[in-house]
């Protein structure tokens, strides 16, 4: 009964694998609904105003972290209590992302929506971490695609 309300995106994950995407989707909801300010350094937040970010943080932590960081009132302090705590999932994700791009091969889906999907999951990804991927490195990519070869070969 604690949860009646849906979440307006996934709550952060204890293991912090989900950290990049939840501070992207909690900056963005938190501008939204006019309670950016409450995350920022010398910011002029009202007190309800952060009141309402620490409520919509809260709720948006795992239950474990809830009651790890309990005594913290405040949302900018909760927010770089996880940033310090979770940042450093860009060097743990950003190499990974960079082996899935290496090895991206065509062969390996069943169906070109999927290999396209998985190559957008990875660029994301990527862009998440700070490294672009380029329409020249994508357009690679997909030159040994034997559907699109023949395709393009009827074209001309």
């Amino acid at each position: 009964m604690a949860n009646l309300a849906k979440l307006e995106f996934a709550a952060l994950e204890i293991s912090g694998d989900n950290y990049l995407s939840w501070v992207l989707d909690a900056k963005i909801h938190l501008r939204a609904n006019g309670l950016g300010k409450a995350i920022e350094d010398g910011s002029d937040a009202s007190p309800e105003e952060k009141a309402k970010a620490m409520i919509f943080l809260r709720r948006h932590i795992h239950e474990a972290l809830k009651s790890e960081y309990v005594v913290i009132d405040e949302p900018l302090v909760l927010w770089k209590a996880l940033c310090e705590r979770y940042n450093h999932q860009k060097t743990v994700t950003l190499p990974r992302a960079r082996y899935k791009w290496t090895h991206l091969r065509f062969q390996d889906f069943k169906t070109v929506s999927e290999y396209n999907s998985a190559m957008h999951r990875i660029t994301s990804l990527m862009k998440l971490c700070g490294e672009n991927i380029s329409e020249e490195d994508m357009l690679e990519k997909t030159e040994y695609i034997p559907c699109l070869k023949c395709a393009s070969a009827v074209a001309i």
